[in-house]
């Protein structure tokens, strides 16, 4: 497990506990927004004490998915680079990847919602997947909010090229520092913001100002911080230089790391307490399933879960605000507010398929072209 000639073995294998774990992430995310009672409202429970510990176990959820398909984008896009690939063809791939889905929940919630034509500064840059650059909280939050991350992913593939062939020359015994390094320079970043951006006034619901948590979470170049990480994990792992972690420990220590989350300062739950377990456990999951060690998220139902999980994620909060408009504002008893939550559950995961079968895979077979014969990356692609 410590050779280097094993990975490049395997350049391009498939990461099916990746897939599978992607619907974990996109999971937490729903449950974080589920259980929010001002920002979105949805939360069905009446009783406090519930809302309470439901709130309590999916405090740092939302943050926590999101900074794992950061990581995760990183990681796979940098395991599944081709030598022989093109620029226009790789951002091609990315942008039909995304896009489609994207568009489909645009006009779903400009429908849906009634959103104002008019309000072309709100609805514009959504469109144009820019409006997380925009530190005002009714545009990078605007139309289907879930869709701000996509900004974010956006810069990661216009950037992947250049920064994979800085990342290609760093030499193999010098990775882990490097990761380090990343890691580090996130930390500062959020220490920065902590220490010299205004704090007041607070948003609702956190105890953080609305310029620290713009840029603390969704100002994109501020998230190339764990795309990088992802990255440079890959090429661990590539490398031979990943030390046979098994994916138990690593799944441990994440699960410790989302419980500290909720005890640190807030803005250090964003993303800094557990990206460096995020890392860890993707690439043991990696490294599970090259050496094919038993790995329950490549089981085939989680593999399909992880597949529609991208439309789950971009319709989720569109079923939960229409069900939060059928029910008025009016909330439940436990047993029947678990109902509302776990039917609310279902029609994401059927929206997320439908999105899946009949938006996502007909755009990749039309536009998203063949990839090129795999080849060992050698040389970034050019």
């Amino acid at each position: 497990m410590t050779h280097s000639h094993l990975y490049h073995q395997h350049p391009h294998a498939r990461l099916d506990s990746l897939t599978g774990f992607r619907f974990i992430a996109a999971a937490l995310v729903f449950f974080f927004h589920a259980s929010l009672t001002k920002i979105i409202g949805f939360n069905p429970f009446a009783d406090p004490d519930i809302i309470a510990g439901f709130q309590r176990l999916f405090s740092v959820g939302g943050w926590t998915g999101v900074s794992f398909f950061f990581v995760l984008s990183g990681f796979v896009i940098t395991w599944s680079a081709r030598r022989n690939d093109t620029l226009v063809a790789f951002w091609r791939r990315r942008l039909v990847k995304i896009y489609p889905n994207h568009l489909v929940t645009f006009v779903l919630a400009m429908v849906l919602f009634a959103v104002p034509l008019g309000a072309i500064g709100a609805w514009l840059p959504n469109l144009l997947l820019v409006h997380a650059w925009v530190p005002d909280m009714s545009v990078f939050l605007s139309v289907n909010g879930p869709s701000w991350s996509l900004c974010c992913e956006l810069l990661f593939y216009l950037a992947f090229p250049f920064l994979l062939r800085a990342l290609w020359k760093v030499r193999e015994e010098r990775l882990w520092l490097s990761a380090g390094l990343t890691v580090g320079a996130l930390a500062a970043t959020h220490w920065a913001i902590a220490r010299f951006v205004g704090a007041t006034p607070q948003i609702a619901e956190y105890p953080i100002s609305l310029q620290q948590w713009w840029l603390a979470y969704y100002f994109p170049p501020l998230r190339l911080f764990e795309f990088v990480l992802g990255m440079l994990m890959a090429r661990i792992l590539m490398a031979g230089r990943w030390p046979a972690i098994p994916v138990a420990p690593t799944l441990a220590l994440a699960a410790l790391a989302y419980f500290v989350a909720g005890e640190v300062p807030f803005i250090y739950s964003l993303s800094l307490t557990t990206v460096i377990p995020i890392a860890l456990l993707i690439t043991s999951l990696a490294a599970a399933d090259v050496t094919r060690r038993r790995s329950w998220f490549r089981h085939p139902l989680m593999v399909w879960l992880g597949e529609i999980s991208f439309g789950f994620y971009m319709i989720h909060l569109l079923i939960m605000t229409c069900v939060t408009n059928l029910l008025g504002g009016q909330t439940f008893a436990a047993g029947p507010a678990a109902l509302i939550l776990i039917a609310t559950f279902a029609l994401s995961l059927l929206g997320g398929w439908l999105l899946f079968a009949f938006v996502e895979q007909p755009a990749m077979r039309r536009w998203g072209k063949a990839r090129p014969a795999p080849q060992p990356l050698g040389v970034p692609l050019a």
